[in-house]
């Protein structure tokens, strides 16, 4: 056969897919991480099972990491697959519908035994006719078993030991099917697994052996280069997952503030990377506590905040439920604490792997009494480091608790991000009371925002004593006077509102002159953006205003709203979001476009409604 040409391409989709225990995780964030550091513009999406050890070959089981790589800006992990690497018939039967016409299948042949197809539940011997795949679709069949246990014979490996190696086969593959240099990826195995020279060795033999067999066999007509992205401003990039760049925005925040970051936690799926990615910051005087349950690891990080620490809990929505009492603890404390729940499905513990925004009226309302607290939502794997940060900034300079809503999707996918300066981020000041303040007392507040001041253990003249029970406006003393428990309860409530005042403004996007405004909110930013892109391309005109923050809203909110004549909410919930701006923004009629499916938008799907809403 003659060599095989290179075709270029602006982006594409790949889809690795197979059992839980096949490595795709790994395999997706190598090849990602590989993509970023050649300068593509990427995002992902890893996909688990919910259950912990579903039987292996099932569908039950599948798992699965989508990487969408770029020569120009891009939103999300993409909607179907360019390419699609199916380890055994599950992983394909699960995958089939949602790869491209004239796509790609590698398959590995080793795990389409008769055996295989049962577990998957196919009745016939044939999963590709079954299926309905289009001829169009090219397949590429590889004993991926049988040759990674002929490129580590040898070894002296255990035979389960050596199959696990076979997604290195197919990273290898990959590589040379997008013309990846593997000398990279090489690199980050020797990370991942220097301190373990036999694996590494083996790993690196079966990658570089997967590379070579589709370079020798030019086992496809043509092979793929995608540019790397001009679009991108000057910087040190890197990749990054949501929950780091959360662990990260915390961190900064303790830097710029100077305090220091305590953390109080419980593991819980999908938040508890955060936990661990702090524990690891020793260096930075970063303290982890790991609580016995979600009420111990949120009223230790209100101790510390009380002792004078930038203070912060991390869980996912069952946990937010457990730490809601603790919560209204540190609103009538008023003293500075960030929550981060990683949203997951629901309710109960429901898809713990899976992604929604079923928690925010959790988030908003939680709690007995009345109880504000400031309520803000990431929008990208990156930019969880700037909510982070200016979640920690308004906690400090606030004092308020302030509970960050992520999500599954971004907290495990990852995006490309710059990593900025110290001296580029905004500066933090604590609203501290101090020795000499005229007429201040260890209660009083700035009048204007309704902010109290923080009296840290230690301040000479200011030692109190702080807890859940309702205080006197001016002496700070134990009070169960009705009109005292108004004002109180007013103070708060205007100290949240004032918060809108320091906010930027509500932000539009899109068309100028659109017919449609499309609302969203949180992690549904990319899909969103894309679709109403797309939609504009086409001649329509539609805008689109993503929230990340919520309570309190962007000041310009109502007047930006009211401006059009279509609205239509879109989260991954039945209209949390919607509900929530119909109490604060009237005369509006409030459409809705959900999806409680575990799953992101697609863009498809989002233009088939924007189309419907135009008609």
């Amino acid at each position: 056969m003659d060599k095989t040409k290179t075709t270029e391409l602006d982006n594409v989709v790949v889809r690795f897919s197979g059992d839980s225990g096949d490595g795709m995780q790994l395999t997706g964030t190598l090849f990602s991480n590989l993509s970023a550091i050649l300068g593509n513009e990427i995002s992902t999406f890893p996909d688990f099972p919910s259950e912990i050890r579903a039987p292996l070959g099932t569908i039950g089981g599948v798992s699965g990491f989508q990487v969408h790589l770029g020569s120009s800006k891009i939103y999300t992990p993409g909607d179907d697959a360019d390419v699609l690497v199916a380890m055994n018939p599950a992983a394909l039967k699960v995958n089939a519908s949602s790869v491209k016409k004239g796509g790609i299948i590698i398959f590995d042949t080793d795990s389409f035994e008769k055996s295989d197809l049962d577990k998957a539940g196919f009745k016939t011997d044939n999963p590709f006719v079954e299926l309905g795949i289009s001829d169009a679709t090219q397949l590429i069949p590889a004993a991926l078993s049988s040759l990674t246990q002929s490129s580590l014979d040898g070894f002296g490996l255990d035979n389960k030991t050596v199959l696990r190696s076979k997604n290195m086969f197919s990273l290898g593959l990959i590589c040379w099917l997008f013309n990846r240099p593997i000398d990279q990826a090489i690199h980050f195995l020797e990370n991942k697994f220097g301190k373990k020279p036999d694996l590494l060795h083996a790993n690196v033999k079966v990658l570089t052996d997967g590379y070579n067999y589709g370079n020798n066999l030019h086992l496809t007509i043509s092979t793929f280069i995608v540019e790397k992205s001009h679009e991108t401003p000057k910087g040190t990039y890197t990749s990054i997952s949501g929950n780091k760049a959360t662990a990260w925005g915390l961190i900064a925040a303790s830097q710029k503030s100077g305090l220091q970051l305590f953390l109080g936690s419980y593991p819980i799926t999908p938040a508890t990377d955060i936990m661990h990615e702090l524990a690891l910051r020793k260096d930075m005087g970063v303290k982890v506590m790991q609580a016995e349950d979600e009420i111990a690891g949120i009223t230790s990080a209100i101790g510390a905040a009380f002792a004078g620490s930038l203070a912060a809990t991390n869980t996912s929505g069952p946990g937010l439920a457990l730490k809601s009492e603790a919560i209204g603890l540190a609103v009538m404390a008023e003293l500075p604490l960030v929550i981060v729940d990683v949203m997951r499905g629901g309710p109960s513990t429901g898809l713990p792997t899976k992604t929604e925004q079923t928690d925010l009226l959790q988030a908003l309302y939680g709690r007995n009494g009345e109880s504000p607290a400031v309520v803000m939502a990431a929008s990208t794997p990156a930019d969880c480091f700037h909510f982070a940060f200016m979640a920690s900034k308004i906690a400090l300079e606030h004092m308020t608790p302030v509970i960050l809503l992520t999500d599954a999707f971004i907290g495990n996918g990852t995006s490309l991000w710059k990593l900025p300066t110290l001296a580029e981020l905004p500066g933090i000041y604590p609203n501290y009371t101090k020795k000499g303040m005229e007429d201040v007392k260890v209660t009083s507040r700035d009048e204007e925002t309704k902010v109290r001041y923080w009296s840290v253990p230690g301040t000479e003249g200011f030692g109190h004593r702080n807890g859940g029970l309702e205080k006197d406006y001016y002496t700070g003393a134990i009070s169960t006077d009705p009109e005292n428990h108004q004002k109180m309860v007013d103070t708060r409530a205007e100290k949240i509102k004032n918060i809108s005042q320091f906010l930027p403004d509500l932000v539009i996007e899109g068309s100028e002159e659109a017919d449609l405004l499309v609302i969203g909110w949180g992690g549904t930013h990319g899909h969103l953006m894309s679709a109403v892109q797309s939609m504009n391309k086409k001649g329509n005109k539609i805008a689109l205003a993503h929230f990340n923050y919520i309570n309190p809203l962007p000041k310009n909110t109502i007047e930006v709203i009211q401006r059009y004549k279509k609205v239509v909410v879109c989260e991954l919930n039945s209209g949390q979001f919607a509900t929530y701006l119909r109490s604060n923004v009237p005369a509006v009629e409030f459409l809705q476009h959900n999806k409680v499916q575990g799953q992101p938008f697609t863009v498809a799907e989002l233009e088939e409604c924007f189309e419907n809403l135009l008609k």
